[in-house]
Parts: C-alpha cells; structure tokens; sequence
C-alpha cells in the first residue's frame, strides 16, 4: 500500500512539469558531459586518420552517429541501474530512480537513439556501425548487467567499450581497422581503471550499500590504492608508443609526458599521503588529464602538418 501511494505521489508530484524540466531529464539520461569527452577523443582518431583534413562528411555524421549511440548506451544504462541508482547518493537524483520518467519511455527513447545512430554509421561504412553497435552492447549489457556485479575487475574489462571512440572516429573516416588506432585506444583504457577506481575509493561505502563489488569494496581501499598507482604508471609507459612509432612527435611526447607523471603523482600522493578529499581531487584530475592528452595529441599533428 505504501509502495502504490508513493508512486502515485510521484505522478501527481510531476504532472505539472515544463517541457523544459522534462528536457532536462532525458538530457540527463545522456550523460552529455560523457558523451562529449567521448567525441573528443573520436575526433582525435578522426583527423589523426589522414594527413590533411578529414572529409567533413564523415567527420559529422561519424561524430552524430558515435555521439548518438553512445548517449543510447547511456540511457540504457540509467533504465538497467534504476534501482541501484536510487540506494546511492551519487545516483539517487537521477531521472528514473526518482520516478520522473517511465521506464518504458526511457527504453524507447534509448532505443531511437541507438537506430537513428546506427543509420547515420551505416551511411558512412558497416564497419563504423557494426563497432559502435558492439561497443553500446559492450556498455549497456555486458558492463552493466553482467560485469559490474560479478567482478571488482569490472572496470578494467568493460573500459574496452568506453575506449573504443578514437577507433571508431577512425574507422568512419577510413572505413578500415588501423593498428594506429589501437594506440588510441589502449591510451583510453589504461585511463579508466585509475580513473574510476579513484572514484570509488571517495564513494567507497555507497558501492557497499549497493552491493556492487567495484574494488575497494571486495579489496580494500589500501589495495586499491595500489592499483591506481600501478596503472597510472603503465598509462605512462603506453603514453610513450604514440611517439615511438612514429605517429606523434616531440610536442605529444613532451605534453603526455607532464600529464601523465602529473596523474602518477596524484597517485603516489593517495597511496603514501593521503588525506580527505585526495580521492576525489586524483577523480577529477583525471578527467581533464584525458581531455589534455587528447588535445596535445591533436596539437602534435596540426603542427607536423604546418612544418611538413
């Protein structure tokens, strides 16, 4: 009885709201701030594809396709989480764990997402499209129905699907699967594991509640603290291949060089002197540490296209 009250409640509570509010919500199942870290690095892969500037045609229905499959596997994500998002105080605001949007609406919203994506893919290449398919499923089943309650290595192995947008920018300009590109993405996914993980150690206890077994859950946070260290410091041995292959030069060595011994500093730093809120600090660190490795590779090419 008190369950039905409080869902009716819910119905009358939101009844009354804007189309602006509602855009809101379904902005918010997108995961947009996600979303536009993840364009950038496929625009990254996009112009490192080709010596000269990439077709425009396949750098904006390649940049709409990927951005809109991966706003789909978002929203995916929001309905499959829906009950653990509402017991964590990281989550519990979000659209469907307060009940602000009908789970079916969610699904078909997702689901139109996911087709207009995959036609605009189709249009520039299968390969492009069947990808960015794999790498949705990758996310919104694989990591979020299966891995991320089976494994505290959940992150480590689900990051693939988070890491594949510099492949798939590169393949929807060439239409081909390049080693080069690989590169890109092993950058990408020695990234997360320090990434989330150091989120996990400031969330420690919401994941608990949750019962979702991320590492510092099942290991310990001194443990954890460890494995951050321990991959940010392969991320810097992986930041350097760019540059020994050949595909980026002195200005990306130099730039990856600073970020990433800046990120292995934050992580000593958690490891043998932590203090409140380091955690979270090394959290967002690594988010712009992303998005700076990425412009300085981007910077590096348009460079050695002006001097060549």
């Amino acid at each position: 009885m008190a369950k039905s009250q409080s869902l009716e409640q819910r119905q009358i509570a939101y009844s009354g709201r804007s189309w602006r509010q509602l855009g809101r919500d379904y902005l918010m199942m997108t995961k947009p701030k996600v979303v536009a870290m993840l364009l950038l690095t496929a625009l990254v892969g996009m112009c490192l594809a080709v010596p000269g500037i990439p077709p425009v045609n396949a750098v904006v229905l390649g940049l709409l396709g990927i951005g809109l499959q991966s706003a789909s596997a978002a929203a995916f994500n929001h309905v499959l989480d829906r009950q653990l998002d509402a017991k964590m105080a990281r989550t519990h605001h979000r659209p469907l764990a307060r009940g602000r949007v009908p789970t079916v609406n969610a699904v078909i919203f997702a689901t139109v997402l996911m087709v207009v994506g995959f036609a605009l893919l189709w249009q520039l290449n299968p390969l492009t499209a069947w990808l960015t398919l794999a790498s949705l499923v990758g996310y919104a089943l694989v990591y979020t129905v299966w891995l991320k309650h089976a494994t505290p290595q959940n992150i480590v192995i689900g990051g693939l699907a988070g890491a594949a947008p510099p492949l798939l920018g590169w393949a929807a300009v060439t239409g081909q699967f390049d080693p080069h590109a690989l590169l890109l993405v092993m950058l990408v996914f020695a990234w997360t594991p320090p990434h989330f993980w150091a989120l996990a150690i400031h969330r420690r206890d919401d994941y608990a509640k949750a019962d979702i077994p991320m590492l510092p859950v099942t290991h310990g946070i001194a443990f954890t603290k460890t494995m951050v260290l321990l991959y940010t410091l392969i991320l810097t041995l992986i930041g350097l291949l760019p540059w020994l292959t050949g595909m980026s030069g002195t200005l990306y060595l130099a730039g990856s060089l600073a970020l990433n011994l800046g990120f292995v500093g934050y992580a000593l730093k958690l490891k043998f002197a932590d203090e409140p809120g380091h955690a979270w600090a090394t959290f967002k660190f690594s988010i712009w540490h992303l998005l700076g490795l990425f412009v300085v590779l981007l910077a590096d090419h348009w460079l050695g296209i002006l001097l060549a």
